[in-house]
């Protein structure tokens, strides 16, 4: 029989060799250039996927970079807060206690002119002359002058004090330094 004498339900040669190589790729009943379309676009899959490999540890990287730099930046503010504090707290002490320190001046004055009045007050009655050139007078003027002075001294220092602001350059040195 030739081919034409076939009867065309009967496949032919051709198609038994497509159909199956269409059965060993696992596309059955699927016209040949369907089955190569379809093995075009699992090779592009392919190699998109592995393009997207390198593409996702860029991403990756990238999104593990902004947490770190967010974390940085969390911890670089955080450790400001606490300097900040650590030095408004350690300005507030070193403020109470010169405050204590002034007090204390401040009653050591009042003690020393009551003693100043009691001595100039017994002298006079005892009809001293010349009390201001008396040694136990200029001794006593001698100690209140000096411990005005202190007094004097220790109120700049406080005024000093208490308009100090937070160290922002040894801050920043430090924040440089790491």
């Amino acid at each position: 029989m030739t081919d034409q004498e076939k009867p065309q339900d009967q496949p032919t040669a051709e198609t038994e060799a497509t159909e199956t190589e269409a059965t060993e790729r696992g596309h059955e009943g699927q016209p040949p250039e369907q089955v190569n379309d379809l093995n075009e676009t699992s090779e592009n899959s392919e190699e998109s996927s592995e393009d997207q490999q390198p593409e996702q540890a860029d991403r990756l990287k990238e999104t593990t970079e902004n947490i770190k730099e967010t974390s940085e930046k969390i911890w670089g503010s955080t450790k400001h807060a606490w300097n900040a504090a650590a030095f408004k707290a350690v300005k507030y002490k070193k403020l109470v206690q010169m405050k204590i320190d002034l007090s204390a001046l401040h009653k050591k004055i009042s003690v020393a002119h009551a003693d100043l009045g009691k001595l100039i007050d017994d002298l006079r009655e005892a009809g001293k002359k010349n009390i201001m050139n008396l040694a136990e007078v200029k001794e006593l003027l001698g100690r209140l002058d000096e411990l005005k002075a202190n007094s004097a001294a220790l109120e700049e220092e406080t005024e000093q004090t208490r308009n100090a602001e937070t160290p922002q350059e040894d801050l920043q040195e430090e924040e440089k330094a790491e």
